[in-house]
């Protein structure tokens, strides 16, 4: 019975010392975990189902055909890639390119307070996505599903949103301003409440 215990508690021991340390799994250089700083990275057609990138800088990262079903990413940093700024440089505002998340799985992913100024999203699925408060201005939102997702208190100015899916998707005090070319289809799809 007391080597039964011993081989019992060893394995306890075991266990408890390989889950103190394992380390955040590494894509194509970027650590995934929460915090983490991938600005940049290539991380197209990569499996990130459910992981938690939450208030991680993505920025300027390439997210094409990713599968973020499920994954965390409240408060992430998806905008425009930062620039380096040279020692007494003036500082302009010309455009960084902003991340490619041309056909990513972004299914039940959640996307809360995310930042996706000028994000390319089409052909996205978001079915269930949750964009609460999210910055979608200048989105690029043609082609993507947004079939129940939550877009409540998000900020959509000038989106373009061409062929764009919408199916009992909430909208709740969003603010949408959209070109005239596409505000008819998208108005009576998305209400305003």
């Amino acid at each position: 019975m007391r080597s039964f215990a011993k081989v019992f508690c060893l394995s306890l021991l075991s266990v408890a010392l390989l889950a103190g340390s394992a380390q955040a799994r590494t894509v194509k250089g970027c650590v995934i975990k929460a915090k983490t700083s991938c600005a940049g990275k290539n991380l197209s057609g990569q499996n990130l189902r459910g992981v938690n990138l939450s208030k991680a800088d993505l920025r300027g990262a390439n997210l094409s055909h990713a599968n973020l079903r499920g994954a965390n990413l409240t408060g992430a940093k998806l905008g425009p890639k930062p620039t380096a700024k040279k020692k007494g440089a003036r500082t302009s505002a010309t455009p960084a390119c902003a991340p490619n998340c041309y056909g990513a799985s972004l299914y039940y992913a959640d996307l809360s307070n995310a930042n996706l100024y000028d994000a390319d999203l089409s052909y996205a699925n978001m079915n269930n996505t949750n964009l609460y408060d999210a910055n979608l201005a200048f989105a690029n939102l043609s082609s993507a599903i947004l079939a129940y997702a939550n877009l409540s208190e998000a900020y959509m100015t000038y989106v373009i949103l061409n062929a764009t899916y919408f199916y009992s998707t909430t909208c709740q005090n969003g603010m949408l301003t959209l070109p005239s070319t596409n505000a008819a289809g998208v108005l009576s799809a998305c209400p305003a409440y």
